[in-house]
């Protein structure tokens, strides 16, 4: 199967409803508006192919480009892909998901987000530590540097409300990850979002809110929830 072949398949399944809806997660054209339900069918079918998934998104249409992170070959991907996805990856959904995804699915994951969160580029960073949060919600602690989350988790707190709208939430995001999924460190996460307080920013129109990071942890420890690794970050 060629990424032509699938640009051809999906391209009808496309709604400008649907489209108008993810325009305001910062998507544009080209793009066929095709819902994620869709796309995970075709996920199904094809599961992993690393040639296509490259194919797929060197495309820039964007219900491609989401769609190569969703049957991306993890494990096959290397640090020149990784880079030269997330320098491509343009909106929320992309550098907020698809790649943070894959990247930690990848054996260069904390490499390539320790390298990130530096970058000046607000959506590179932005994916970064939406890869910190990833790799944190799959790896075992044993397998994390949890001396190194520490020192993140100050890194958070201290710099958060100066970020970039689009890294705010991605931060706020790796807190509770680090909260929810890192249990020798959930007191330190609880302390850390005290301490940063309400999170905002510039969501564009859409309905989406930044949780406050300690209440959300909580309700995760109420459903005796903590602690529980995903076994793939990709949803």
């Amino acid at each position: 199967m060629t990424a032509k072949a699938i640009l051809a398949e999906i391209k009808p399944l496309g709604s400008d409803g649907y489209k108008r809806v993810i325009f305001n997660h910062g998507v544009k054209e080209p793009c066929y508006g095709v819902k994620i339900s869709e796309l995970q069918k075709i996920q199904k079918r094809v599961k992993q192919d690393y040639a296509l998934a490259l194919e797929l998104y060197a495309t820039g249409v964007y219900d491609a480009m989401y769609l190569a992170g969703l049957i991306a070959d993890d494990a096959r991907m290397t640090r020149k892909d990784l880079q030269r996805w997330v320098e491509q990856a343009y909106c929320r959904p992309l550098y907020g998901a698809t790649v943070p995804w894959v990247a930690a699915g990848s054996p260069h994951g904390w490499e390539a987000a320790l390298a990130w969160i530096d970058s000046k580029t607000a959506s590179i960073a932005a994916a970064g530590w939406a890869t910190l949060g990833s790799l944190v919600s799959i790896k075992a602690d044993a397998d994390l540097d949890l001396a190194e989350l520490k020192r993140l988790l100050q890194r958070v707190q201290k710099t958060i409300h100066q970020a970039p709208d689009a890294a705010r939430p991605q931060m706020n995001a790796f807190v509770i990850a680090v909260g929810v999924y890192v249990q020798p460190l959930t007191e330190i996460a609880l302390k850390t979002g005290d301490q940063i307080g309400p999170v905002t920013a510039n969501m564009g129109d859409t309905a989406c809110q930044i949780p406050f990071s300690p209440d959300y942890i909580r309700k995760v420890a109420k459903r005796g929830a903590l602690g529980k690794k995903r076994k793939t970050a990709k949803c």
